[in-house]
């Protein structure tokens, strides 16, 4: 009876208000930084870690949002229960300012070149604190970050990277240009303590706890050095490191000399810079080396390449190459389709697996990169998987309770189509930031990132969750919600919009009910 009144206790917290009320403030640390003022962000910065909604807001991410919620830390913890939340915000509370570490679960991932890579996870509990610093740090350095930087930000991803590389490649002007692609080595396990801490925004109480994050995940080779991989906040941390790269010459200006400046687009720790004629890609490397050395950082030799937009490029999965006459083409790379048909291939060959589980198991992978892609030119036989489709309906044809037509059926339901076109992604507007206020074009732009029943939703409620009324400015992931409870019935009238947290107390609701 205990944990149902929990439950219920848990769903009728006022969620809306507590949103609301984050996203004001930290929309008032952007625009302190903007005009100057840091002992005012600072201080911002300590209401939202005292405040009651940011540290509940903090808990449901990391025990409800996130999709690494299922990994447990060194605690042995999946998740935690909800009398337990309310006992995490009680900590939080009390210790924000004297938050200290667990020690971390170190997770080995074997990488495509044979080395391994160590993810390390901390605690749940650790995880709150993390986020709750972020809901802090983030918007403070949203406002200083470059406007070519789009890994691990806000508002921004994949596809804005894509769409700045072909408008700098596009044109008769992009045969003349030259690629220098690079990749940092260890970024993560190489971050100087010292230089990130000294370059945060914060107040000193929360750099010392980063400081004890930040140690709890140091090898005995870098003792001050390094961020833990599975960490919520780390990806921050290595943008604050990094930024400034795209800086090193200045953006879209001609110097005294009348020579253009080349650009730089970061994604993360990979970058690409797109240079002109005049420029030696030798002696951008070196600024870049110098760059990096202060950082604690270099540049990986093995993934540095300076080549032609003729001759083609990857970069985030994705091969760039500009034909004659001007033309950029934009199309899956060789190494990102060869393992996709790996994955198909692997399950549709596979006996132990009935022919309705594979369909299953194969429509959200073919979907999925599909949707990844879709702003790619796709024509043609290869990346139209035409040879994946027909060879899974051979596979069906095999089975003795399954004639041509079935087989065809099954067939398409595992290859769901998807419509592309190149280039036709909405770029980010330059520094725009979600905590810019200008929340009608953040939920306008959120609803294209969707396609189908969803996008139409979004439409017809004009870019606002269904359940809670708020637009959808922030980056929580949107669901479609079947308003009678029947998941087949997929008609216009029965589906609803909403935030992936309202679609979670809708449901609770409804089984109390």
């Amino acid at each position: 009876m205990k944990r149902q009144f929990h439950s219920e206790f848990w769903s009728e917290l006022p969620w809306k208000k507590f949103r609301r009320n984050l996203h004001r403030l930290q929309i008032r640390v952007w625009k302190a930084i903007r005009a100057g003022d840091t002992e005012r962000a600072k201080n911002l910065q300590k209401l939202i870690l005292r405040s009651r909604c940011a540290q509940f807001m903090a808990i449901r991410q990391v025990t409800q949002l996130n999709q690494g919620k299922k990994t447990a830390g060194i605690d042995g913890k999946l998740a935690l229960e909800i009398h337990e939340r309310f006992e995490l915000q009680q900590r939080l509370a009390a210790h924000v300012f004297t938050w200290r570490h667990q020690k971390l679960r170190v997770i080995p991932i074997p990488k495509k070149d044979g080395t391994k890579r160590l993810l390390k996870v901390p605690s749940i509990s650790d995880r709150a604190w993390q986020c709750l610093v972020k809901y802090a740090v983030e918007p403070a350095h949203e406002a200083t970050f470059h406007a070519n930087s789009y890994g691990f930000r806000p508002g921004r991803g994949t596809w804005d990277a894509q769409k700045a590389i072909y408008l700098k490649l596009r044109g008769t002007m992009g045969l003349s240009k030259t690629i220098l692609e690079l990749d940092v080595e260890k970024c993560f396990d190489r971050i100087d303590h010292r230089f990130l801490l000294s370059n945060i925004i914060c107040p000193q109480k929360i750099r010392e706890g980063l400081l004890r994050c930040l140690q709890a995940g140091t090898t005995p080779e870098f003792p001050n050095r390094g961020a833990q991989q599975g960490g919520i906040v780390s990806p921050l941390l290595a943008n604050i490191a990094l930024n400034g790269i795209e800086d090193i010459s200045p953006h879209f200006y001609k110097g005294p000399n009348g020579q253009k400046s080349y650009t730089c687009i970061r994604y993360a720790d990979d970058a690409v810079f797109i240079l002109y004629p005049e420029h030696d890609p030798q002696e951008v490397l070196l600024e870049v080396e110098r760059f990096l050395k202060v950082r604690g950082l270099k540049v990986k030799e093995s993934k540095t390449h300076i080549v032609s937009p003729t001759d083609g490029f990857n970069f985030l999965g994705w091969n760039f190459q500009v034909k004659p006459f001007g033309k950029c083409v934009v199309r899956p790379s060789e190494d990102n389709y060869k393992s996709f048909r790996q994955k198909v291939k692997s399950i549709v060959n596979s006996s132990n697996i009935r022919v309705k589980d594979k369909v299953e198991r194969i429509a959200p992978i073919v979907r999925g990169w599909r949707n990844y892609h879709r702003f790619c030119d796709m024509s043609g036989s290869r990346f139209s998987l035409w040879f994946l489709n027909h060879a899974a309906f051979r596979r069906f044809l095999k089975l003795p309770s399954v004639d041509r037509h079935k087989a065809r059926e099954l067939a398409k339901r595992a290859f769901p189509y998807v419509p592309y076109k190149q280039g036709h992604h909405a770029k980010v507007k330059g520094k725009a930031s979600p905590f810019d206020g200008e929340l009608v074009y953040w939920s306008k732009r959120k609803s294209k990132l969707y396609a189908g029943p969803t996008s139409k939703a979004l439409q017809q409620q004009r870019h606002t969750c269904g359940y809670c009324g708020l637009k959808f400015a922030d980056d929580e992931r949107i669901h479609l919600h079947h308003i009678n409870g029947d998941s087949q019935q997929w008609n216009a009238s029965n589906l609803l919009a909403v935030h992936e947290s309202c679609h979670d107390y809708a449901h609770m609701r409804k089984t109390r009910g």
